[in-house]
């Protein structure tokens, strides 16, 4: 049974001006040290961290909280499954959101294209829970 659902789209070239102006303290803030690992090891660090921005805050919407009820950015995680498809780890006050609204399950998909980042999460309750 379907939670949540959200949805978000980030300008790449914003979170590019934003790792010019403000590199350490953007990342820092806003990324677990696994995104910010996965995402400097290639030659697009902007998109890789603009898809994993869309998919926090797309989380945000799914739970039904947006950025508030105390939800951190670094409690949204996005990492990289062994077949490439990402996963989401959610931890601190986003992780206690997950279980008051019945969600157990985290499903998200990220594109990129036309210089913008998509991100589409669907929060799952498995099995008989009410």
């Amino acid at each position: 049974m379907i939670v949540g659902t959200g949805v978000d789209i980030v300008d790449i070239s914003r979170v590019k001006e934003l790792l010019d102006r403000y590199p350490d303290r953007f990342v820092e803030r806003v990324f677990t040290d696994g995104e910010s690992a996965y995402a400097f090891s290639g030659v697009l660090a902007a998109e890789r961290l603009a898809g994993r921005f869309a998919v926090k805050e797309a989380v945000m919407k799914a739970l039904g909280t947006g950025k508030s009820q105390g939800i951190l950015w670094r409690d949204v995680e996005t990492v990289r499954a062994p077949s490439g498809k990402p996963e989401v780890r959610l931890h601190g006050q986003a992780s206690r959101w997950l279980e008051s609204i019945g969600g157990d399950t985290v499903h998200a998909s990220i594109t990129h294209d036309g210089g913008r980042a998509v991100a589409f999460v669907i929060i799952e309750r498995k099995g008989n829970q009410t």
